[in-house]
């Protein structure tokens, strides 16, 4: 990865083919857990090119490929293949796409009439073991990763603060979280007032990057640092294990984008999800 200095990152393709490939990794380990622990859902996916195709359930806010156009040319006949890979699975293509990617990407999917749909600001923070004890206070919360016994209250304090977000995502949210819970690579933390949890996030760690994501608070503890102490635990957790890179997302201009932002984290890039509908079924 270049970089003008040493410890100092830029948004390069370098950059973006870590950072996609990382986050890649973490969703087929996802998919990993959901197929062992939910065969019935067919969950799998595949390599075509270096675009990697996740496929959960069709609904599934997993099933979309990630890496299109960092690692090869993108042609007709890839595309092809992918589409077939969702279709065939009656689930619509969505494909999140860096603005690193090759430029064979842009004209291919316009003319096959995908839509941008999501766009999600990319950060991401050198690490340095050294950097966080006095940076991300706790105050009167404790913060812990969560133990092997406590998947179903992770996964139910999770899915309570992101259903006040989605309720739309409800029905999904709690087998979702419980198996993000058992994800190989991913550690689940809490936050805890009073000795009650009131937070959850994870961290995920994939070729010595640290993935944050499954950041939810329940509606009424928020507002009281559960989430900037979760980020330090996580991130002084990351570092003690090796990692050299932290990364998140966050939709542009939002509330996350610039907690992360006062925490150190810099824009990467600006991501855009397409999407092509299922097609029709057939009467």
């Amino acid at each position: 990865m270049s970089s003008s200095f040493p410890g100092r990152l830029f948004s390069d393709h370098a950059l973006s083919r870590r950072l996609e490939r990382a986050e890649g990794a973490a969703n087929a380990a996802y998919v990993e857990a959901r197929a062992r622990l939910h065969p019935e859902t067919g969950a799998t996916w595949q390599d075509f090119d270096g675009a990697w195709a996740m496929f959960d359930t069709p609904d599934s806010p997993v099933t979309q490929t990630f890496g299109l156009g960092m690692f090869a040319e993108v042609t007709a006949a890839a595309l092809d293949r992918i589409e077939a890979f969702f279709h065939g699975r009656g689930a619509p293509v969505t494909q999140e796409v860096s603005p690193l990617a090759d430029k064979s990407v842009w004209p291919l999917l316009t003319a096959r009439r995908y839509t941008p749909v999501e766009f999600t600001s990319i950060l991401f923070m050198e690490l340095d073991p050294d950097r966080f004890p006095a940076e991300f206070g706790c105050g009167d919360l404790q913060v812990r990763p969560a133990s092997p016994g406590e998947a179903e209250l992770w996964a139910a304090t999770a899915a309570r603060g992101w259903t006040a977000e989605l309720p739309e995502m409800a029905e999904i949210l709690a087998p979702l979280m419980t198996t993000t819970f058992h994800v190989g690579g991913v550690t689940p933390f809490f936050a805890l007032q009073d000795g009650k949890p009131i937070a959850t996030a994870a961290l995920n760690i994939q070729r010595g990057v640290a993935l944050l994501a499954g950041a939810s608070t329940v509606p009424e503890a928020r507002k009281q640092g559960a989430q900037r102490a979760l980020l330090g635990a996580r991130l002084r957790f990351a570092a003690a294990a090796g990692c050299d890179l932290a990364t998140m997302g966050a939709e542009p201009g939002s509330a996350s984008q610039r907690n992360a932002e006062r925490s150190g984290f810099r824009i990467a890039y600006t991501r855009t999800k397409w999407s092509l509908p299922a097609p029709a079924p057939q009467v």
